[in-house]
């Protein structure tokens, strides 16, 4: 996966980067036409925060970033196809992301629409979720964030979610993609089979207010259950009753400042609802009435807005109707069949319906749910129905620094494409300091560019001032390394039926949903044209193998007493690097193993690691320290130890160690010739044979050495033990009482603990 040029590579940057060149070098030694490409992620709001801040041009910064990225790279040693690389941000790409955008428009696959949005009434412009603090406050202007609703532009995903949901378990086969990511792919998807049911809504203070609400259900067996209705603060009965009920208007402006796990809830008064069963079905649990909550916890966005709350077969349910009737039974309607009084315990598993559910009594739950459905559609209360989290992407951003969207707005015309034979539809210039000075949309008050002729009628018309959501560039830039020098098309067939799918994608798993969802949507529609005519061959999956590489963590120093993380300054663990002190008191530190942050001090500089070390030395040392998938314990003193086998072949008769060997470095504080100094005794940890990490440890002292082979197994094994990372590898992750055996190598380097 291509970087984002923040400025500054890090060891994650390093990890993945090493693991796709390793397995490029491997398949072009075996005789393969390998392309490895490199590009720049280079659209994004922190560019666009940093001109600001800085009061510089978001492209000046950009390219600065690029450039002093790709000089860390390139000490990397990696085999990159430099003559492929590619940037975002360059009109010449996003050029054919805007082309992008017409062909999905020209489908029906892109759309305008009303949203609902994080609106800033003081900086005029939308936030995302991320850019709303825990108390409903803009991260920007410090204004009450205000919820509006906007016309946003959409990509039409959910006319491929069948399609993205079934082609997951080919990319399963043989473990080609891993499994938490494509459960993780299927959870977003979020497909679900049941009904759509229609509850009557009573209002005894307006008529007007009369209507049905329907909910979707996974469970009509519970429908006999239902004792209260819960609606979105989005619903439409909701925006209706706001209007006139200055207390529920409060209520709706609190809910940004409310935990995800709330239990708020507003009971709208002089509303209730019916179980359509009363009319049907008649029971003494269907006749009575039921009250209508508004409540943070329904998702406006899934199913219709709306659930029916039961109480007894559902623990969300359940902990609100505590909340707010405690003092109210729990009917309980669905039990196992051979216990026949639960009281208020929950039923999560459908099994029987109880006697109180009238014909339906000692029905199995899927037979009763047959038969409740088919029973409710004779009276027009029910269909059945699937529901989908999936929900069509917005791409529509209100910032300057992205691809405009190509769109022209006409007051005759409507929504105009901007014709292809004036793509790329470019930025115009603006400075930190002119954006700095701007509030909301910064393209919306640069007149020159936004105002324009229609191209349909010729009348005066405007630009949509938009930018596209960054995921658009990198839903698709993979296909652009088939062909980056094209100038009509994004890429030619040619090449994209030679290049695609691609082979092997290697990236961090915090991007599984997004970007690969998008990602393999867009490709699916490719596929569909001529642009990828092979692409249906692949089911216009993009990636063939799919390789997620673990975090690097850092070592992480912290005040048992305060919590606070310390700078390694801080510390000193010179005496004993398994048990560190704080210098100032002389009292113990707690050792962990963080996510690398400025903020724990824990951060490592890859370039440093290349200088003193050197770049195979380095990238070497990363593959060896953990499997590919797994987290990595990052540690660079032992960075040498894993040579030891290799030296061993090199040297098949030899009597010496590579540890016994002078290591050279560089003087410190300046440049000159090398020198040599002993090395710290190395120590290479192995479990059941693999390799899994490497020590520095202090050499063992003489009289250990002199009492033998006993006394040096338990000094090694003791000095493993002690290690954070023994800690992890032989404590955590195994069980020490089921240790078989202890092998230890030759010239006491090496130890294998085998379990």
């Amino acid at each position: 996966m291509f970087p984002y040029p923040s400025g500054a590579l890090h060891l994650g940057h390093l990890r993945v980067y090493t693991i796709s060149d390793v397995l490029a070098r491997f398949k072009q030694m075996r005789g393969y036409r390998v392309i490895q490409p490199m590009g720049w992620d280079a659209f994004g709001l922190p560019a666009e925060n940093a001109a600001i801040e800085r009061g510089v041009d978001p492209k000046k910064w950009t390219t600065e970033n690029i450039r002093k990225m790709k000089k860390q790279l390139l000490q990397m040693g990696g085999r990159w196809d430099w003559d492929r690389e590619i940037m975002t941000c360059d009109p010449a790409f996003y050029k054919h992301t805007q082309r992008l955008f017409l062909m999905l428009h020209e489908h029906g696959l892109a759309y305008q629409a009303e949203s609902l949005v994080n609106y800033d009434p003081v900086d005029r412009t939308v936030l995302a979720n991320e850019q709303v603090d825990a108390n409903g406050m803009s991260w920007r202007s410090g204004a009450k964030v205000e919820k509006i609703r906007l016309k946003q532009w959409f990509f039409r995903i959910t006319a491929f979610r069948d399609a993205l949901l079934e082609d997951l378990d080919p990319l399963g086969k043989d473990g080609m993609w891993p499994e938490r990511v494509l459960s993780m792919q299927r959870n977003w998807l979020g497909k679900s089979t049941g009904a759509r049911v229609k509850f009557p809504i009573d209002c005894t203070t307006d008529r007007i207010l009369d209507t049905v609400v329907q909910i979707f259900t996974t469970r009509p067996d519970t429908l006999f259950g239902v004792q209260y209705l819960a609606l979105s603060a989005t619903h439409p009965l909701v925006d209706k009753l706001a209007k006139t009920s200055p207390s529920l208007q409060a209520f709706l402006d609190t809910l940004p400042s409310l935990p995800p796990d709330s239990k708020a809830g507003y009971l709208l008064q002089g509303l209730h609802a019916t179980n359509p069963l009363a009319f049907l079905s008649p029971t003494s649990l269907t006749a009575e009435p039921l009250p209508v909550y508004v409540a943070p916890y329904v998702l406006g966005d899934y199913g219709e807005g709306a659930v029916m709350g039961v109480p007894g077969h559902d623990a969300r349910d359940n902990a609100f109707w505590k909340e707010h009737r405690g003092g109210d039974q729990v009917h309980s309607v669905v039990r196992p069949s051979d216990e026949l009084d639960h009281g208020d315990r929950i039923h999560p598993q459908p099994t029987v319906l109880s006697p109180s559910c009238g014909p339906f009594a000692g029905e199995s739950s899927s037979e009763a749910t047959k038969n409740i459905v088919q029973l409710l559609q004779e009276g027009d209360y029910a269909e059945h129905a699937e529901s989908w989290r999936l929900r069509d992407w917005l791409v529509s951003r209100q910032r300057y620094w992205g691809a405009p969207i190509p769109m022209i707005h006409c007051g005759d015309c409507g929504a105009v494409p901007v014709p292809t034979d004036q793509l790329p539809v470019e930025l115009p210039e603006l400075s930190g300091d002119r954006l700095r000075n701007r509030v909301g949309n910064p393209l919306e008050s640069v007149e020159e560019w936004v105002n324009v002729d229609c191209p349909s009628c010729g009348g005066s018309a405007r630009r949509d001032t938009d930018t596209m959501d960054t995921f658009v560039d990198s839903s698709w830039y993979f296909m652009r390394f088939a062909d980056p020098h094209s100038k009509m098309a994004p890429f030619s067939a040619e090449a994209a039926n030679t290049t695609l799918p691609v082979d092997v994608y290697v990236g961090g798993v915090e991007h599984a949903i997004l970007h690969l969802l998008y990602a393999r949507f867009i490709s699916k529609f490719l596929s569909m044209t001529s642009l990828w005519s092979s692409g249906g061959a692949s089911s216009g999956e993009p990636f063939t193998r799919l390789i997620t590489q673990g975090m690097v963590h850092g070592r992480t120093y912290s005040d048992p007493s305060t919590g606070r993380f310390l700078h390694p300054d801080a510390v000193d663990a010179t005496t004993d690097p398994s048990k560190p002190i704080l210098r100032t008191t002389g009292k113990p530190v707690i050792i962990s193993w963080e996510k690398m942050s400025k903020s724990k001090h824990n951060g490592v500089d890859p370039a440093a690691c290349i200088e003193r070390w050197g770049a195979d030395a380095t990238r070497a040392h990363m593959l060896f320290l953990a499997p590919v998938s797994e987290v990595l314990l990052w540690e660079e003193g032992p960075i040498v130890a894993f040579a030891e086998e290799c030296w061993e072949r090199l040297h098949p008769n030899g009597t010496t160690s590579i540890h016994d060997a002078p290591w050279p470095t560089l003087h410190a504080g300046k440049a000159g010739p090398l020198h040599t100094q002993t090395p710290t005794q190395n120590l290479s940890v192995q479990i059941n044979g693999r390799f899994r990490f490497a020590l520095s440890i202090p050499s063992p002292p003489k009289s250990i050495q002199n009492e033998g082979k006993e006394a040096m197994e338990a000094y090694l094994t003791a000095q493993a033990l002690n290690a954070p990372q023994g800690e992890t590898y032989l404590r955590q992750k195994h069980d020490l009482e089921k240790l078989k055996k202890v092998f230890v190598g030759k010239g006491w380097k090496s130890v294998n603990f085998v379990f």
